[in-house]
């Protein structure tokens, strides 16, 4: 059980002979029935996995239900924001991924939807079926768990975490982190009641990146692997109500603006253009949740650096504007992925007020 390897995971290379071992955690039926489900009832905190030694996580599955349908009037019908994933490695005391768990499989909103990234997927019935294929390496163990904070909801929840048992990790290593954050900006121009859309829409400049909208802010060295952005479009107007035109701003290592990784939109730094209105996925982008009429409603969009992930050896500050010059205040949230050196982040989550999906 020699260690990582030098193998990838490309279909050329899994003829090679590889000396690791496979296991898995799973919610499986320990009297040998078929109920095959964790309960997890409100307010739990159940742990999905504690393993020992050194390894890497290369496949999640989760899916999960409540025990009984809510009414439609349930405080936790937005369940999937109030189930937290968590997940140590190391033996730190600080969660290295603390997400709410609909988020951290590609889509925000607590909504869920089929769609297949290479990193993430939401598969059937209706993107019910959560899996992830980041790999997590681990020199000294691994704990990952799962916390309800509904009110009163309990739910059956199921999973799989399959892993790879080492001897030993080699060096130069990264550890998986996913963090998630969320704000309404303030807009940095009134919203215009009578005059120029066009000016509200396009005009303006910004030399500084002060104000952009902050998808991760993280120290240590690694590499920024992507992130998933929802957008709820909280204006109100019958005008052309593009949500777009932001840049993304990369600061590497506390440079200054401009940073030397600057775009030109937010629709380009999602690789999709000219203020798109159609679902779309693909392996490394995607746009899941596209908007309604004039973009409104709640939109999802994704961008995976797997090919060109994002280098940093003392900081990263992932920000992108919310409108041009960070004119518009629609509410934002979002889940950044990176890998470190570090395990002892502190990365912090809003309470479960602040992370219910905004209604348009």
């Amino acid at each position: 059980m020699s260690g990582y390897g030098s193998h990838g995971s490309s279909l050329r290379d899994l003829a090679r002979l590889r000396d690791t071992r496979r296991s898995r955690a799973s919610s499986y039926d320990r009297s040998g029935g078929n109920a095959d489900w964790l309960p997890l009832h409100a307010g739990q905190t159940a742990a999905l996995a504690d393993i020992t030694g050194a390894g890497s996580v290369n496949h999640i599955w989760i899916t999960c239900a409540p025990e009984v349908p809510p009414s439609p009037n349930s405080t936790d019908n937005d369940f999937l924001r109030k189930l937290v994933l968590r997940a140590y490695w190391d033996g730190s005391e600080h969660p290295s991924i603390n997400v709410p768990l609909g988020d951290f499989f590609g889509i925000g909103h607590a909504r869920t939807k089929n769609f297949s990234s290479l990193p993430l997927q939401m598969s059937p019935e209706d993107g019910k079926a959560f899996n992830c294929w980041f790999p997590m390496p681990f020199a000294d163990g691994a704990k990952f768990e799962i916390v309800n904070e509904c009110d009163e909801m309990e739910l059956r929840f199921y999973y799989y975490i399959d892993y790879e048992e080492y001897d030993s990790l080699e060096d130069g290593m990264g550890r998986f982190h996913a963090c998630w954050n969320h704000d309404t900006p303030a807009s940095s121009l009134a919203d215009p009641s009578a005059g120029s859309n066009e000016e509200f829409l396009f005009s303006g400049k910004n030399t500084t990146g002060d104000d952009n909208y902050v998808i991760l802010d993280a120290v240590g060295r690694g590499h920024y692997v992507g992130c998933v952005l929802n957008i709820t479009n909280t204006r109100h107007t019958s005008q052309w109500n593009w949500y777009g035109e932001g840049d993304d701003m990369i600061f590497v290592d506390d440079e200054p603006w401009p940073p030397r990784i600057h775009g030109t939109g937010t629709e380009d730094y999602f690789n999709t253009a000219w203020c798109p209105t159609q679902e779309y996925e693909s392996l490394y982008h995607g746009l899941t949740l596209p908007g309604g009429p004039n973009w409104s409603g709640q939109i999802s969009t994704y961008r995976f650096h797997i090919e060109d992930p994002i280098t940093f050896t003392r900081s990263i500050r992932m920000t992108i504007e919310h409108g041009h010059a960070n004119h518009r205040s629609d509410a934002l949230s979002s889940t950044a992925y990176w890998y470190s050196d570090r395990t002892d982040d502190v990365i912090p989550l809003a309470p479960v007020a602040d992370r219910l999906p905004r209604i348009a």
